[in-house]
């Protein structure tokens, strides 16, 4: 396990086959305990900004090997006297491409004589898997939705993204707006903000647009972590992006920094 002065803690996952995985425990200063669990070894979407991205693909995770990282936190909380808030499925890989492994750990995790998380308290991030979002919402489990934009115009996105090409912008945002209208959740918007590329006010005010058809959605801007390729927008930057989002309606949140020290940060995963 490596830890952070921040409270966060990353640990490397040897599997049975000998492969490896990483996933994070997130320790919230109003005492929330969050585990950023692994779907995938590694991830076949070769997104520009993710390590874990450029790492490839090696297979999927068996429910039990999703599961087992849970544990593995739940016993370190615990041994403290404290437990697991939240689960997050932002770790290593894509989980709508390892779907039916990901709910069957989720209804695990979920089930009353199990570890009893509420279904509310996981949270799964997609690039835009559209199949996968059509499945979720014919779930009877409320669990949170998060989407992966990153850039407010397909040309953009297809560039840094490069599954865009099969999931543009377009399909993307009308899946959500069906995902809204038949679970009548909230869906969260990811937009890591990378220095040039994408914080200009140009891409605020296109995202702005672009979102103002999606009702019951936010916006949650995340500071890129350096993976080696890009730098990340000044602060200026940011709080300049999320004025234009505000001005025009969006609702906005900014996600804390937590474990760049550790490589435990958002695109940071890869494996020793």
């Amino acid at each position: 396990v490596f830890a952070s002065p921040d409270g966060s803690a990353k640990a490397l996952f040897i599997l049975k086959d000998g492969l490896k995985i990483e996933s994070v425990l997130l320790r919230h200063s109003d005492g929330r305990n969050t585990v950023c669990v692994s779907s995938q070894v590694g991830c076949p979407l070769g997104c520009q900004f993710c390590i874990t991205g450029n790492m490839g693909f090696k297979r999927n995770l068996d429910y039990s090997e999703i599961v087992g990282q849970v544990l593995f936190f739940a016993r370190l909380l615990k041994k403290e006297g404290n437990k697991i808030s939240n689960i997050v499925f932002m770790g290593m890989g894509e989980p709508f491409l390892n779907y039916d492994n990901v709910l069957k750990a989720i209804r695990i995790l979920n089930d009353k004589d199990g570890f009893n998380l509420g279904a509310r308290h996981f949270s799964i991030s997609t690039v835009g898997i559209i199949e996968g979002i059509k499945k979720l919402a014919g779930e009877e489990l409320q669990i949170n939705l998060a989407i992966s934009l990153h850039a407010a115009d397909d040309k953009l996105r297809e560039k840094i993204m490069p599954i865009n090409k099969k999931y543009p912008l377009e399909k993307i945002l009308g899946a959500a707006r069906d995902y809204i209208k038949k679970t009548k959740r909230r869906v969260m918007f990811e937009y890591i903000m990378i220095k040039d590329v994408n914080d200009s006010e140009e891409q605020a005010k296109k995202l702005a647009e672009l979102l103002g058809g999606v009702p019951l959605s936010f916006v949650n801007l995340i500071s890129y972590n350096p993976t080696g390729v890009f730098k990340p927008s000044s602060p200026e930057k940011i709080k300049r992006f999320k004025e234009i989002l505000e001005k025009e309606g969006i609702a906005v949140t900014q996600r804390h920094r937590f474990g760049d020290d550790i490589k435990a940060a958002c695109g940071q995963l890869g494996v020793c």
